[in-house]
């Protein structure tokens, strides 16, 4: 079922601006990947099909995820992310280069509320909204989740109206801060900042921080029933 749901989303052409755009990047490439057989497709998400936590974010990076076809792999996004996942016991490596590189995740899942690489970093919300039933459906096959670490607000709200599709409403509406947490009836929401370039490279988040975030994630889905 998540195989097919998977192929549903590499051959979605909803959003015409987005296809455009990663088709073109892919054509032109970037000086340090030329090389490289960018994939240029929407990016389903990656992980264990089996997982309690969910990671949730953005959307994939013009020369990351567009070209390796992995979500958060091949930029430093990815690295950040992977080592504080890996510090609690959720990746077996550090890193994340490219999508033959052995990363495999245990009891985690990742995806995001937007599959191809918007320009700017920075999809609107027309876009995200017809992403969504991708969302819904890629975690309708993941029947154990516990939790949700959201990576940033784009993501932070994607969950919430993911939530509000299976009857889960929180009022007063939650509010976004780092490590934030809030229990519902379903999977806890936890919040973090985005490991993007901007965040990480002014310590808005550094690796303690996220490694806080997956540390909070694991203590959580220990012991939540859903």
């Amino acid at each position: 079922m998540l195989e097919d749901i998977h192929q549903q989303i590499i051959s979605c052409t909803r959003c015409r601006r987005l296809r455009t755009y990663c088709a073109r990047v892919a054509r032109e490439k970037k000086a340090a990947h030329r090389d490289d057989v960018y994939w240029g497709k929407p990016v389903p998400g990656f992980g264990d099909p089996n997982a309690r936590l969910l990671v949730l974010g953005l959307a994939p990076a013009a020369h990351g995820a567009n070209r390796t076809g992995r979500v958060f792999t091949g930029d430093g996004s990815g690295d950040f992310l992977m080592r504080a996942m890996h510090s609690a016991g959720f990746a077996n490596i550090a890193t994340s280069r490219h999508a033959g590189d052995g990363l495999t995740l245990t009891d985690a899942f990742i995806t995001a509320a937007v599959r191809c690489a918007p320009p700017g970093n920075k999809p609107t919300p027309v876009e995200i909204a017809a992403c969504h039933a991708h969302l819904v459906a890629e975690t309708g096959a993941l029947p154990n989740i516990r939790a949700i670490v959201c990576l940033g607000r784009i993501g932070f709200d994607a969950a919430w109206r993911l939530l509000a599709s299976r009857g889960i409403v929180v009022r007063p509406r939650p509010l976004f801060a780092h490590e934030a947490m809030y229990r519902t009836e379903g999977p806890t929401v936890i919040a973090s900042y985005h490991p993007s370039r901007q965040n990480t490279n002014t310590g808005k988040l550094t690796p303690e921080m996220l490694a806080s975030v997956f540390d909070l994630a694991r203590r959580e889905i220990s012991w939540r029933r859903v």
